[in-house]
């Protein structure tokens, strides 16, 4: 479901000429991490809740920290670049085009992938640095940074201080810049005359209000303490969260609440159908 509601998404915005937008190419963006997200972490999640033998081999488990901490982070900083999008659609609708114009939109998306890398990057290879000391077993379900430091032994206190000080930029941070946003996207819509026109607007910002809500809710409470106060279960329950059912939500969520979406999708589906029918 994951998989074809997130391409699905990446096909309308693509085929739709109405969807050539900022936002649609953000959303795009979103689709498409979405897809990596699940996909570094699920295969492997239902082989071992398939099999007695719940294994994953070293090289395995650093691929998927990187993968999923690439994403994870990629999300957090996406996510509010995408209200950024909304404050200056609704807020400064006649410089809308002239401030995310297409090359402008292309260079915010690079930085929020190389943020995502640097993220992981270094604050995977700094946790792989700590000694486990025999210890072979992850009570977790995917390979994750603040379960990593919580296993390993020895003077864990940098580690710890390291991936506060990353989190507060990587989802704190947006997080303000999120609220910030949407706080004057609300006084700009509550000015708005047109009730049409209010209720546009409100339906376009309160889909990615629930999706920064699925996804930073979980996050937070994640990474935003320290490894050593995580509860025991906590980490299994937040991992399926934000890795399993906020990617699959993302696109229902948009899709149910979107009417230009819902368009494209319907003409797509009636032009495959047709296509069908003429061969």
């Amino acid at each position: 479901m994951t998989l074809m509601g997130n391409i699905a998404i990446i096909l309308v915005s693509k085929l739709d000429p109405s969807l050539h937008s900022p936002m649609y190419f953000f959303l795009t963006n979103l689709s498409f991490l979405d897809i990596c997200y699940t996909t570094s972490i699920v295969p492997q999640m239902l082989f071992n809740l398939g099999s007695s033998k719940k294994t994953i081999s070293y090289v395995g488990c650093v691929i998927q920290l990187y993968f999923f901490h690439i994403m994870g982070a990629a999300e957090c900083l996406l996510l509010a670049l995408m209200s950024f999008d909304r404050y200056v659609a609704i807020c400064r609708p006649l410089h809308y085009t002239l401030i995310m114009n297409q090359r402008v939109c292309i260079q915010l998306i690079s930085i929020v992938w190389l943020s995502g890398i640097t993220y992981a990057i270094s604050e995977g290879t700094v946790t792989l640095q700590l000694p486990l000391c025999g210890v072979n077993k992850l009570d977790h379900l995917v390979c994750e940074i603040p379960v990593l430091i919580k296993t390993a032994c020895g003077e864990k206190e940098a580690n710890e201080l390291a991936l506060s000080v990353a989190c507060i930029f990587i989802v704190a941070v947006p997080l303000c810049l999120i609220l910030a946003s949407y706080a004057s996207i609300g006084h700009a819509v509550l000015n708005i005359k047109s009730s049409a026109g209010r209720k546009k607007a409100f339906g376009t910002c309160s889909s990615h209000l629930i999706v920064v809500l699925l996804f930073y809710g979980p996050a937070i409470s994640m990474y935003l303490q320290p490894p050593s106060s995580i509860k025991r279960d906590q980490p299994k329950f937040m991992a399926l969260f934000y890795g399993v059912v906020t990617p699959t939500a993302n696109p229902f969520i948009y899709t149910l609440r979107n009417k230009d979406v819902k368009e494209a999708l319907g003409n797509l589906v009636r032009s495959i159908f047709s296509s069908k029918q003429n061969s």
